[in-house]
């Protein structure tokens, strides 16, 4: 690798408490005993920071079961990385919140995945997963982090995507993430869930018409798509896409795995992207960079 990606993204644990329809890590309930051990996760940290300095996004299953998830999160921010937390939200306590904020987590993501708890919870298979999730965010915002909701699109919830929209704006959110059911680990039970081509196009066209409507960030992130329907509709009014028209998306023109991101796995396989199981490397036999 010559040049550093500007996000990473660590699964720390394949270990959850939920079992979700479309979970790409095909989560267990338990800790796998080979995981990177905090002193290779220590080490995995000083490679990045000496690298690039990326985003590193702390994901799962589910983070915070690791045990030593504050202990890993401090050493990264330490060593000048911004830390951001992947988590379902059922864990978030006040003191867990507060904890977060001390070790320097930067943002948070919490998955939402329906505008309400029959919905959210069928994905997630666990009944009262919805109001946790909600309850969580309450205690993130007490805590003064901020936040941003993730969403899977499917057909079981596209026709719930503007209220998800309203109430990440409800919640005020920082951003909605969306990202489009790839069937990959657990989601391939669900494959026949995956959107047809014309709803792609319907939702994702909907998705930029709300870009100048809502006091959120709007981000497309796994739906690479997206980009191509931005550029066609910025052609036909006549809008030249920049940084001050569109954001960073100006500068992204598609899918970023393997070039501006990468994903390294709980026993420190790296990969363009969870997503894309082509085992890149492997942090245990070789440097990040190498």
């Amino acid at each position: 690798m010559t040049k550093p990606p500007r996000l990473v993204a660590w699964e720390l644990t394949r270990a959850c408490n939920l079992a979700c329809r479309h979970c790409r890590a095909d989560a267990i309930p338990e800790p796998s005993p080979d995981e990177l051990t905090t002193k290779e996760a220590k080490d995995f940290i000083d490679q990045l920071a000496e690298f690039g300095k990326p985003i590193l996004i702390m994901t799962g299953g589910e983070p915070l079961l690791r045990d030593d998830f504050y202990e890993i999160a401090q050493y990264g921010t330490d060593r000048g990385l911004r830390v951001v937390l992947a988590t379902n939200g059922t864990f978030m306590t006040p003191e867990i919140a507060s904890r977060c904020k001390d070790v320097g987590i930067q943002r948070i993501s919490v998955s939402i995945d329906g505008s309400n708890a029959k919905t959210h919870d069928d994905f997630r298979c666990e009944q009262g997963s919805f109001d946790a999730a909600l309850v969580g965010i309450q205690h993130i915002k007490d805590a003064g982090i901020g936040f941003q909701i993730n969403t899977t699109i499917t057909k079981r919830n596209i026709e719930q995507i503007p209220h998800i929209l309203d109430l990440a704006i409800e919640l005020d959110a920082e951003a909605l993430h969306i990202f489009m059911l790839v069937p990959t680990g657990r989601g391939k039970e669900i494959e026949e869930d995956e959107i047809p081509p014309e709803e792609y196009e319907r939702v994702l066209n909907w998705f930029y018409d709300q870009r100048e409507k809502v006091p959120l960030q709007l981000k497309a992130t796994c739906a690479p798509h997206y980009f191509r329907i931005m550029r066609q509709r910025a052609k036909e009014e006549g809008i030249k896409i920049t940084m001050e028209t569109h954001g960073f998306e100006a500068m992204t023109k598609g899918c970023l795995g393997g070039s501006g991101f990468c994903f390294v796995s709980h026993i420190g396989e790296v990969y363009p992207c969870g997503f894309l199981p082509a085992l890149a490397g492997d942090i245990r036999k070789q440097s990040f960079k190498d």
